[in-house]
């Protein structure tokens, strides 16, 4: 018969176990978050510093024109994305994983994961999936035949 001092003990650490591990879950979940924006600032960073380095060699008002223009054009529209919505686009449009990911330029298993939601598209990638929406089945099985 176990002695009640040795099942307390067990039932404590157990218990402590469980508590750590939702700790340390939040804690993973927001290092992620952080490194996916550090990443995206570092982009932006260094596209800024591009610019920089094309003003100051051009230094014309074009060139400051064209430069404020294609900064608009980085910030461009805040599309939204879900990973069920592109797994319902995907079988509305009766396509595979693999069609959507020739269709859009990227890997099938990019498509897999963002619909899983283990990763989240890129900007570049959210305008395909924006033009992905607007398409029908004819023009889904045209451009996969091209």
């Amino acid at each position: 018969m176990p002695n009640i001092g040795t099942v307390l003990k067990q039932e404590i650490a157990r218990v402590a176990r469980k508590e750590q591990r939702s700790e340390v879950q939040q804690l993973k979940k927001s290092v992620a978050q952080y490194r996916g924006q550090i990443a995206q600032l570092k982009r932006r960073m260094q596209t800024l510093e591009q610019q920089l380095k094309r003003l100051a060699r051009g230094g014309g008002g074009a060139s400051r024109a064209a430069a404020a223009a294609q900064d608009e054009e980085d910030e461009g529209p805040n599309l939204r994305f879900s990973a069920k919505g592109l797994a319902a686009q995907r079988k509305r449009l009766g396509l595979s994983a693999a069609s959507v990911a020739k269709i859009l330029g990227v890997s099938a298993l990019s498509v897999y994961k963002w619909e899983s939601g283990k990763t989240r598209p890129r900007a570049r990638q959210l305008e395909a999936i924006a033009q992905l929406r607007k398409m029908g089945k004819r023009e889904a099985t045209a451009r996969l035949a091209a």
